[in-house]
């Protein structure tokens, strides 16, 4: 999806190739700057009269603080399809699609606190290099097939960084679930979705190619388990845990320090 792509393209677009993501599951565009770009049109029309053009509240409460007070993308989708009973927020009949945009969005304003931690970020950077680099990019150098983590930081709590580490396929995000592909010639190919549509997919593989195959040419089995391995203590001491911890803190945009 290219930059220029306006708002009613993007949602003509991941109307036809996303299925539609239930409240239950983790958001399907976090990360995604071109649907982030289309919540915040969407916010701006629907949301903004009461919550105020920078979510920070009038009417309404205060959306930049959710994530700030430990709260997920999924409550947040909740609340604004079914609205808050005995207030002025009322439930929502947009698309699903529509209501993961301004969640995305929503998200992408908000700033979680600085990571507390007892440990050392060199160590940690280190451990990322060794360990994660091969799967996640940070400011474009590293891996596709888990998350860019550029800015995570300052888009994941402790806790979550630390649940995420420790049991990874406890929640997965829509677009980073394990995917296998088996062709007629009896190849199996393990990965993740990166792009689909009526006819063809597109898989980042376990090893970091890219790939794409005709439908008809594949099976594909969905998962909703996670590709990242689980960090416990036996593979990352919670001394480990605690550089990583650090490292990943220091993570907060572009501009962050490397």
């Amino acid at each position: 999806m290219g930059r220029g792509l306006n708002v009613c393209a993007w949602l003509l677009l991941v109307s036809s190739a996303w299925p539609l993501a239930r409240a239950e599951e983790r958001n399907p565009f976090e990360g995604d700057e071109v649907a982030i770009r289309t919540g915040a049109s969407l916010f701006a029309a629907r949301c903004a009269v009461c919550h105020g053009p920078d979510a920070k509240g009038g009417l309404g409460a205060d959306l930049t603080q959710r994530w700030v007070r430990g709260e997920t993308d999924e409550s947040a989708f909740r609340i604004a399809r079914n609205g808050v009973a005995g207030t002025t927020m009322p439930p929502s009949t947009a698309p699903d699609n529509e209501l993961w945009a301004i969640v995305a969005h929503l998200r992408s304003i908000s700033v979680v606190p600085s990571l507390q931690t007892t440990g050392d970020a060199s160590r940690g950077r280190a451990l990322f290099s060794d360990d994660c680099a091969g799967c996640h990019q940070v400011r474009g150098e590293g891996g596709a097939l888990g998350p860019d983590l550029t800015s995570i930081g300052v888009a994941r709590s402790r806790a979550a960084l630390v649940a995420a580490l420790r049991d990874p396929s406890a929640s997965v995000a829509f677009g980073f679930r394990t995917a296998t592909a088996t062709t007629r010639g009896g190849e199996r190919i393990e990965g993740v979705v990166k792009g689909e549509d009526a006819f063809s997919i597109q898989m980042v593989t376990s090893d970091g190619e890219l790939r794409g195959f005709p439908k008809r040419a594949i099976d594909l089995t969905r998962s909703k388990e996670s590709l990242m391995p689980v960090f416990d203590a036996e593979r990352l001491s919670d001394t480990a845990l605690e550089d990583m911890l650090a490292y990943l803190g220091t993570l907060r945009g572009a501009q962050s320090n490397p």
